[in-house]
């Protein structure tokens, strides 16, 4: 989910700190370089329970895909989809228990994230990893592998899941996200998570990890409800609307103990 236009996906994975590799260590995994797991631990110690965090992003994330399928909904585009977990628990796996022949296409602009994803999937017919970039939403549209696999004149769930707080005011992610609404069939799905810290939620305020991505170049944005409603704009939110992590349709095994568990804003909308 790296988000430096200015910067190759070469010079991210072997100079600097990866979003999507920092990402990877945050949740567990095994795929990051030295740079994301020496980065990761400064932002875990500016933000203690970002690991959690983190944990519960990927548990909305399945929930709303499962909602969103049990609607009928069986093609899914996922921008920003970092490193695919080894194992069940990615969208084409929760997808398929409801609709067995879901389609997704994962789009990330780390090379090192597409590589894997695409070693992941292979074999898949119904699953692709694309390389692009969230800020060229023409370039992914257009993609000739995702519109093989995805017919756009039938609703498409959109997952912006943990990608748009790494998108600055100046680069307009609301029209970003204006142009994905445009070109989806009526009865498509947003599903979208963002990054919103506040000390009276999690204990802690947002200064502290954000200098640790300014130091590689990423500006981390903390956008609050109002902002982040604001992407979805043409959509109706299904309930309970616009929410924390833990409490958007939680399951009975929702972790909801940590202060971090509750942090972010969620939400899931069909479009009108």
């Amino acid at each position: 989910m790296e988000r430096r236009p200015d910067q190759t996906p070469a010079e991210t994975a072997d100079h600097t700190p990866s979003i999507a590799g920092m990402y990877d260590v945050y949740a567990g995994g095994g795929h990051g370089h030295a740079p994301d797991r020496e980065a990761a631990d400064a932002a875990l110690r500016a933000l203690p329970g970002l690991d959690i965090a983190v944990r519960a992003n990927r548990a909305f994330l399945r929930r709303a895909v499962r909602h969103t399928a049990r609607l009928g909904i069986g093609q899914f585009l996922d921008i920003g989809s970092g490193y695919l977990a080894e194992g069940p628990g990615n969208i084409h796996d929760v997808a398929r228990d409801i609709v067995p022949d879901a389609r997704v296409a994962y789009v990330e602009l780390d090379a090192g994230a597409v590589d894997h994803n695409r070693a992941l999937l292979d074999g898949d017919p119904h699953a692709v990893a694309v390389q692009g970039d969230f800020l060229k939403t023409g370039d992914i549209l257009t993609d000739p592998r995702i519109r093989a696999l995805i017919d756009l004149d039938e609703p498409v769930a959109v997952s912006l899941a943990a990608i748009l707080h790494f998108i600055e005011d100046k680069d307009d992610p609301w029209g970003k996200v204006a142009e994905l609404r445009d070109a989806l069939a009526p009865n498509s799905a947003l599903i979208l998570s963002h990054a919103y810290v506040t000390p009276e939620r999690t204990g802690t305020g947002p200064d502290a990890i954000k200098d640790v991505y300014r130091a590689f170049g990423s500006q981390l944005q903390n956008r609050g409800p109002d902002e982040t409603g604001r992407f979805f704009d043409g959509f109706t939110l299904v309930e309970p609307g616009l929410t924390n992590m833990a409490d958007w349709r939680p399951d009975p095994d929702t972790e909801t103990g940590h202060p971090m568990s509750h942090s972010g804003v969620v939400g899931v909308g069909i479009k009108d």
